[in-house]
């Protein structure tokens, strides 16, 4: 998608740079409290999120508000030019209300009520938590909507996880209800029903899967899902309907997560709904950097996979909301972030088009689970040690970028991702259990336009496709004819399309296709899928692609060619000999079929092909060796060009153009070495 229009996120004129900061738990320490504001300086920060789980703070005991510390905050903050976030308290409420309101408590899958505890365990149906909430959002408003430090409303955090209470239950039935029109048996057709005895016959008969109870019915399962994302998203809305009537020109976020091991995308929400609900994107990023199990450039190749998702999903910059800026406290081993890797990680999110840095935290607590995680300010309250003063490069770095604020990344190439495919393929009793991998798939086919600086948008089924030259669906399990029809246009169009093994094979009630493949796709790629061959990991396969031979690995798709090219054949087994990548021209465009799982140098080959031929280039002209990263930000007039070294050793990398070093404002011509995680920001005009 081209676009060089500047979307400003926030009416801020810097980079935001800061985080989450907890004064609350340090209100017998005024000292501190004081000695934070300078530090607040020194470290070249100005953005603050406040309050996230302030609740027992702001409202001890029910109906007893306390503000002034807030006040006081506010002030502290505004004054030297900074900036607050301000977050509503609903992911952590006070021992008093649960106490009180016992119906608030979360009930798990197993109906086992939750005791007041930890965090995000309250019940999203609850009428008297979504009454407390909703009450308390409203003084929030009334007392900081017009303080001119108020930058952004961050709501609630990091929402997750599941109720299965009576009231939950209730909402999940009158949900079924809606959507199938309170049509009982539209919903047994939907769930296929006389599986196992499983038709209903009254609405009352339904609950939630469990694994005490019903847990096989897939089209329910999946349903659930649905329900639980947009009742999470019915209760953000309920939050802040004061927000919206008493500040409505301050922008609402609320910050979204990845898995940090495997880096994937949350699973527990869809977040493609509740994006339709935000006015800012922001996430949480705490990759494992460092890890034993993989280079520091194949990381980076996931963390940039997921900015451009969530990018993707506005198509505007969004915000990084959190991130450590030394290690955390929860991964299974806690490693430090080594010299230069803090500065290197931050500029990778603004490169993808975030506009800010912010952390988690800005003080370390002194008790409790967060005790241990990485802080701007450590336990030593000192401006001295490594960690600090890292940060301040990062501070200092950011006021030299203002200029990018606003600015997006203009893409040619598509990949899609589906939160409800992915749910129904984990579902799915087949294939391989460990195998599916279906977040890390499209990663794998994301890799080669990473490497080869080639900007790409991850996109979601609803979105638009038609701007696209390329569009590629990995794995696309579950896909609705509405889908087909828009995929079919697409190519029909003019488009490019790659479509891999397991795709298209069940609707949107996880029901599957009759009579073949999807009759729309058959024509669509000109072949059909006879069979799917799961391999054990320690079987393989080859794969003959235009005179070379590649490895093949867990999935074969068996086709029936009619009317597609053969574009590769496998090597071995009762399938030797047939196809295994396939194209096919259909209207103006063309359709590209993988049948099987390949290792990483057939897609950096198959794709160069098709770069080739549509000439795409890449976003810079800059030539550089394996692991070293080229993203770049457009305006009408400008390209801010970001060359990251994701490698251990001294990389040399040639600008093709004459560029300004926006840092040290030097002019730059040709060869340059990049030490081990240096990040060079230059700057080339493109109006001449």
């Amino acid at each position: 998608m081209s676009t060089h229009e500047k979307t400003y996120v926030t009416n801020a004129s810097f980079m935001l740079h800061g985080g989450d900061y907890n004064p609350d738990q340090w209100l017998n320490r005024p000292d501190i409290l004081v000695y934070d504001v300078k530090l607040m300086k020194l470290s070249h920060t100005n953005t603050f999120s406040v309050g996230i789980f302030a609740w027992s703070t702001l409202e001890p005991r029910e109906g007893e508000y306390n503000f002034i510390w807030l006040d006081t905050i506010f002030e502290n903050i505004h004054k030297i030019g900074g900036k607050v976030i301000l977050a509503t308290p609903s992911g952590a409420r006070p021992a008093w209300m649960s106490q009180k309101y016992p119906e608030i408590l979360r009930v798990n899958e197993n109906r086992q009520k939750q005791l007041h505890g930890g965090r995000h365990n309250h019940c999203f149906t609850s009428p008297i938590y979504r009454e407390k909430t909703q009450k308390i959002n409203r003084k929030l408003a009334e007392r900081y909507g017009d303080h001119p430090a108020l930058l952004l409303w961050h709501i609630s955090n990091e929402y997750g996880g599941e109720c299965h209470c009576n009231l939950c239950q209730d909402a999940f039935r009158n949900w079924l209800k809606e959507k199938y029109n309170n049509d009982l048996q539209a919903l047994n057709d939907a769930w296929w029903g006389p599986f196992w005895s499983h038709t209903f016959t009254d609405w009352s008969q339904i609950e939630s899967p469990s694994p005490i109870g019903e847990n096989a019915v897939h089209g329910l399962k999946l349903d659930w899902k649905r329900f639980v994302t947009e009742q999470t998203i019915s209760f953000y809305e309920n939050e802040i309907v004061p927000l919206r009537e008493l500040t409505p020109n301050i922008p609402i976020t609320t910050n979204f997560m990845a898995d940090t091991v495997d880096l994937i995308p949350f699973q527990g929400l869809d977040y493609s709904k509740f994006a339709k609900h935000l006015d800012v994107i922001s996430w949480d990023a705490y990759p494992s950097w460092h890890n034993d199990w993989e280079s520091t450039a194949d990381l980076a190749i996931k963390v940039g996979f997921i900015n451009d998702l969530y990018r993707s999903l506005k198509q505007q910059p969004f915000l990084l909301m959190e991130s450590t800026p030394s290690n955390v406290n929860w991964h299974p081993i806690n490693k430090a972030k080594r010299p230069g890797m803090h500065l290197l990680s931050s500029m990778q999110m603004i490169a993808h088009g975030s506009d800010s840095v912010l952390y988690f935290q800005w003080r370390k607590s002194r008790g409790s689970s967060e005790k241990f995680h990485g802080a701007v300010v450590d336990h030593d309250n000192s401006p001295n040690n490594r960690v600090f003063q890292e940060v301040a490069k990062v501070g200092e770095t950011l006021e030299k970028l203002t200029d990018i604020i606003g600015t997006n990344r203009p893409a040619d190439i598509a990949i899609l991702y589906d939160w409800e495919s992915n749910w129904a393929i984990n579902d799915a009793q087949g294939f391989g259990m460990d195998t599916k991998r279906y977040p890390q798939t499209l990663q794998q086919h994301y890799r080669p336009f990473w490497e080869k600086d080639i900007p790409v948008d991850v996109i979601t089924k609803e979105q638009d496709f038609s701007s696209y030259k390329l569009l590629i669906v990995p794995m696309l399990y579950l896909v609705s004819e509405d889908t087909i029809s828009r995929l079919k246009s697409f190519v029909a169009n003019g488009g490019r399309l790659v479509m891999t093994y397991i795709s298209g094979l069940v609707n949107e009630h996880d029901l599957t296709y009759l009579c073949g493949w999807h009759h729309d796709l058959q024509e669509v790629f000109g072949i059909n899928l006879l069979e799917t061959d799961t391999l054990y990991p320690k079987d393989e396969n080859y794969v003959s692609f235009h005179n070379k031979i590649y490895q093949l690995k867990d999935y074969a798709t068996v086709l029936s060619v009619h009317g597609a090219k053969s574009e590769g054949i496998y090597l071995q087994d009762f399938y030797a000999n047939t196809a295994a990548i396939t194209s096919h021209s259909y209207g103006n465009g063309k359709a590209y079929y993988i049948g099987a799982r390949l290792e990483n140098q057939f897609h950096t080959d198959f794709y160069d092909e098709i770069i080739d031929e549509l000439a795409i280039m890449p976003a810079a002209s800059v030539k550089h060796g394996k692991g070293v990263s080229v993203q770049v930000r457009k305006s009408a007039s400008e390209d801010y060009i970001f060359v990251m070294n994701f490698t251990e050793e001294k990389q040399l990398i040639a600008f093709s153009d004459t560029v300004k070093d926006i840092i040290t404002g030097d002019e730059i011509t040709g060869e340059i070495i990049l030490d081990k995680y240096e990040v060079k920001i230059v700057l080339k005009n493109t109006s001449k």
